[in-house]
């Protein structure tokens, strides 16, 4: 039963907009070299990292509640999935900043132009998907509903801004990286890559599926 219009902002509904206004917070940790005391590339990361986190718990949280408690609401509804996008977005946007700092050799190159093809490829298959959404309630008044191949590669690809944000701090110089062995899988962004791959798989798996079973849905003489 959604709430009606007099009352105020329940609980999921203002993590979602709290997750909205984390986004700039953890983008300037990415896109601004700010000179830390310590190591500010370290700091920056870590702290990005931390708010990225937070605020994909509360993506976690409001949706839970709000079915849990039936506050589901028109509001939620619409602002829900664009916190998701924009925060999954901004923070692969990011990421290519970050490669792009570190893109001074011909692997640094790679890894950089890998992660830009990476953040066209998820922007591209959310503006694929609302797109489908919209044409497809247009034109049979069917809602598509996320399914669970949706729900997966959300998670895929906040596992990998985790991991490309952590990987250079906890294999760096300052903790596992001491040790050389270690320090290899910084230097060659190893988990960076794996994590990449099942990204972009779930990525495209997710959106040929919503293409195949609801593009048949549309009209084209409408």
């Amino acid at each position: 039963m959604a709430e009606s219009p007099g009352k105020t902002v329940n609980l999921p509904n203002r993590l979602t907009v709290a997750r909205i206004f984390m986004i700039p917070f953890f983008m300037i940790f990415m896109l601004i070299a700010i000179p830390f005391p310590f190591d500010g590339n370290f700091v920056c990361r870590i702290t990005a990292a931390a708010i990225f986190l937070a605020a994909a718990i509360t993506d976690h949280f409001d949706g839970k509640i709000a079915r849990k408690q039936n506050l589901v609401t028109d509001f939620g509804k619409f602002l829900d999935p664009l916190a998701d996008k924009m925060m999954v977005l901004g923070a692969m946007l990011g990421l290519v900043v970050l490669a792009s700092r570190e893109s001074s050799d011909l692997e640094g190159s790679v890894y950089m132009r890998l992660t830009a093809t990476l953040c066209f490829v998820v922007l591209f298959r959310e503006l694929m998907v609302t797109s489908l959404r919209l044409a497809v309630s247009g034109s049979s008044g069917v809602v598509i509903a996320a399914n669970i191949l949706g729900k997966v590669k959300t998670v895929t690809q906040i596992v990998f801004v985790m991991v490309a944000l952590l990987e250079p701090v906890v294999f760096g110089p300052y903790l596992l990286g001491r040790w050389s062995p270690l320090g290899f899988v910084a230097r060659h962004h190893l988990l960076s890559y794996a994590s990449m791959a099942v990204t972009a798989v779930m990525t495209v798996w997710s959106g040929v599926h919503y293409l195949r079973v609801y593009f048949p849905l549309i009209d084209s003489n409408k």
